[in-house]
């Protein structure tokens, strides 16, 4: 992976630096994918899965940290999230980093792989923005809040404030209590309990893959079910004995599913 300046973007008109890093393709006129980190992620945090599967398609990638996230400016200590954080930085920072790299001068078409919380951030910008990209694959995606989803964050709570998690969290970001008490406070609020995304699924357009690991511990089996369901272009692929990282409990199976489902689209056959 090629490392790159950090990029500064506007964010509901304050100036934000965004740590980007780029992968390589074979030529100039591949796809791009772009990866959206889970809710404690960052680009350090997906270890060289970006460059093993942008190697697998030969498509180029684009990494990057959210803000308050990894390199990325961190989030205020006084500013809580609030429910609607994952919509805003769908409809928000996502175009606004995309228009200052000139994603879509340069590459002719562009694909989100996300990630848990970055999942759900790619299903909402693809039904928000429907021209933007021209697919989605999501791993572990929250589309509903679900008792397991509240218990295991709950538990990660527990762990942050008597375990080595913040010294190991502090590996992949410049301000540890940024990523997780931004995520956490927000996730474990009373007013995210009802969050969904249902609604917005039958906007999206572009051919979906959704995968779940069998045995992951934020969420059942239900939330790619939903996208399945009311997604009109969907597929669904669980991930047998898999937990919530199927890219790095089973990396191999998690590219080989996602080469096949690009290989029966019409635009990537061959």
């Amino acid at each position: 992976m090629n490392t790159t300046p950090l990029c500064r973007v506007d964010w509901a008109g304050s100036a934000v630096d965004i740590e980007t890093r780029w992968i390589p393709a074979s030529a100039a006129d591949r796809p791009l994918l772009v990866f959206l980190h889970e809710g404690l992620g960052s680009v350090s945090m997906w270890r060289d899965y970006p460059a093993l599967l942008c190697q697998a398609l030969d498509w180029h990638g684009l990494v990057y940290s959210r803000p308050g996230y990894g390199r990325s400016t961190p989030r205020p200590a006084e500013q809580h999230w609030q429910p609607d954080f994952l919509e805003r930085q769908a409809s928000e920072v996502l175009p606004a980093l995309l228009r200052e790299l000139g994603v879509h001068q340069m590459y002719r078409e562009v694909w989100l792989l996300g990630h848990s919380d970055g999942g759900s951030i790619a299903l909402i910008h693809a039904a928000r923005h429907p021209g933007s990209v021209q697919g989605l694959i999501v791993v572990a995606p929250h589309v509903m809040v679900e008792d397991i989803s509240v218990r295991s964050i709950q538990q990660a709570r527990e762990a942050y404030l008597q375990t080595d998690l913040k010294a190991r969290l502090a590996r992949h970001h410049q301000d540890p209590d940024s990523a997780f008490w931004g995520w956490n406070d927000v996730w474990l609020s009373p007013a995210f309990r009802d969050w969904s995304i249902e609604d917005l699924l039958p906007l999206i357009r572009c051919p979906v893959l959704a995968v779940q690991g069998s045995a992951d511990e934020y969420g059942t089996l239900a939330q790619i079910e939903r996208i399945g369901a009311l997604a009109p272009l969907a597929t669904t692929h669980v991930m047998a004995g898999c937990g919530h990282s199927p890219h790095r409990d089973s990396p191999d199976e998690l590219t080989q599913a996602i080469k096949a489902f690009v290989a029966r689209l019409p635009r990537h056959g061959g």
